[in-house]
């Protein structure tokens, strides 16, 4: 059965993807980076430098696939994107399930993925964050279906391997690993230090008894291991078996990401990124009849300003209950967006948000169906009802084929910030 709804939720969310996703006919924002990157891996020649040697290949390599089979064309170049997108959905359906164990919250927590609008736009152009997002969604999926298990030896090896492609797809994908990484090193701590907690319930996220024949020979297959052969894998096909060309790759890539970089228009710091305070227009092209062709990527305020209140109950949750949902939900939460306040980068955009953006969908389920205050079950339903409204009436700026009117444009536009 769940196999079956997999293949529903994938099957329906690529139609949807696939609408008027050859508009733009031309290359669109980051775009410029990444499919000259693709097409040079089709007719490299030897000794030839790299384009964007700031990222690693695998999600371009995909892409370089489906160019090769569909040409060098709008479809060609995003329709990869689409088939992730779909399946970030479905691994999120899967992330819900491992967590709830209710087919009510998982398919509401698909819903608003779709509904979030940034996975929706983020799936509709030639950029490396949905092949990233989608592992390592995958990735968490398998740790929490792995997470209460005595033996979680093959969940835990398969959220290595998903976090490793994850990363070779763009180096952020290794955030959740460190993630998953932490959260058991935590246990194990606690474990080594004989940790009780008074009054020992099911539901607590730290248990003294958790996984018992999981020792250090499993963590570091699991986590350190699999993932870095998987990650090395991807690199085969632009460095061979050359251990020094992989090592300079890895170089570059971190001198890449590390120098400083001009001021963008549209960037903004990671203390905003939750508020929706600076979106980012990814085209704006006056037709000729007047209206506009538009993308934003901005995010459906209806779903991610409610999920600022929903991880707030989950902390509380965390903290007052010990709950493991409310636990591992601000973990995935968490490590993706505060990594960025760590890292030495100079310039920053909202879209580096939409990981932490993805799992919040689970914190407003977890809100509306888990614990003694959880409200009445249409309510589930009657959110996601609204998140549709909020997600419709910004569909003429997320899907450039339908065009906006400047009255849409300057209706949508509620706050300065956001042109």
């Amino acid at each position: 059965m769940v196999a079956a709804i997999a293949v529903a939720i994938f099957v329906v969310a690529h139609v949807l993807l696939m609408i008027g996703l050859t508009t733009p006919d031309k290359i669109a924002f980051d775009e410029v980076h990444y499919v000259p990157a693709a097409k040079q891996l089709l007719e490299r020649r030897p000794n030839e430098s790299l384009l964007n040697p700031m990222h690693p290949p695998l999600a371009k390599e995909l892409m370089a696939v489906s160019i090769k089979v569909l040409g060098d064309n709008p479809l060609g170049w995003r329709y990869p994107s689409v088939v992730f997108g779909a399946l970030a959905i479905v691994a999120m359906y899967l992330c819900a399930l491992a967590l709830f164990a209710s087919q009510g919250p998982a398919l509401a927590v698909a819903a608003l993925t779709f509904l979030n609008q940034m996975v929706f736009v983020q799936s509709r152009i030639a950029m490396l964050d949905i092949y990233a997002l989608t592992l390592s969604l995958f990735g968490i999926a398998a740790f929490i279906h792995g997470y209460n298990k005595q033996r979680p030896e093959l969940s835990f090896g398969l959220a290595g391997l998903a976090f490793g492609l994850a990363g070779a797809s763009k180096w952020s994908g290794f955030f959740p690993l460190g993630v998953a990484i932490a959260i058991v090193a935590a246990v194990r701590l606690l474990q080594g230090w004989r940790t009780q907690f008074a009054e020992p319930d099911a539901q607590d996220w730290y248990r003294p008894d958790r996984w018992p024949e999981f020792g250090y020979r499993h963590f570091a297959l699991c986590f350190v291991l699999v993932p870095a052969v998987a990650y090395f894998f991807a690199w085969i096909p632009v460095t061979g078996l050359s251990f020094s060309g992989f090592v300079e790759a890895q170089r570059r890539i971190f001198a890449e990401n590390s120098a400083s970089h001009p001021p963008h228009l549209y960037m903004s710091s990671w203390p905003s990124w939750p508020l929706l305070m600076r979106p980012i227009w990814y085209q704006f092209d006056k037709l000729a009849d007047g209206r506009f062709q538009a993308i934003i990527f901005l995010g459906n305020p209806l779903i991610l300003w409610p999920a600022l209140a929903a991880l707030a109950i989950c902390a509380r949750d965390f903290i007052v209950a010990r709950r493991t949902q409310a636990f591992l939900i601000l973990a995935f939460y968490l490590g993706p967006w505060l990594a960025w306040a760590a890292l030495p980068r100079t310039i920053s955009f909202i879209y580096y948000y939409l990981p932490s953006a993805t799992i919040a969908s689970l914190a407003l389920v977890y809100v509306l169906t888990q614990g003694e205050r959880a409200p009445p079950r249409w309510a589930l339903w009657a959110f996601v009802a609204a998140s549709a409204a909020g997600f419709l009436a910004l569909l003429p700026i997320s899907v450039s084929s339908l065009g906006v009117s400047m009255q849409t444009y300057q209706r949508l536009m509620i706050f300065q910030s956001w042109i």
